[in-house]
């Protein structure tokens, strides 16, 4: 089985600091239901201190004590934020065909993908 395919990313980690699974079920269940108002609580509390923080370094006069937690919180706010996108990300579906929808998705090496410039200065 594989971690990507099939299981739930956890948004917390184990004692050893490690990521923690979930088996999927019918999406019901204990932990998947403490794992949904987790993830809720994280991203809640990381709105909550980018407001803090804002104030903070808006402030030129904020003492360096304030400037330093702010990034600290921050900091951890932001590791579970990705954590909680990595785990809603490894849910989704799969796409069913992306590749017509790329940009640059040719087989000319110098395509950047970029749109071609028509006013003659790009020549």
């Amino acid at each position: 089985m594989s971690a990507s395919g099939s299981m739930r990313l956890l948004p917390w980690l184990s004692p050893e600091g490690k990521p923690c699974f979930l088996v999927p079920g019918d999406g019901g269940g204990f932990v998947s239901r403490l794992a949904d108002e987790t993830e809720e609580r994280q991203l809640t509390e990381g709105l909550d201190v980018l407001r803090v923080s804002r104030r903070v370094l808006d402030d030129p006069l904020s003492p360096n004590a304030e400037v330093r937690y702010a990034a600290i919180r921050l900091t951890e706010c932001l590791a579970d934020v990705l954590r909680v996108a990595e785990s809603r990300g490894r849910r989704l579906p799969p796409a069913e065909d992306e590749a017509d929808d790329c940009i640059g998705d040719t087989d000319d090496p110098d395509d950047t993908g970029a749109p071609a410039r028509t006013d003659g200065a790009g020549a």
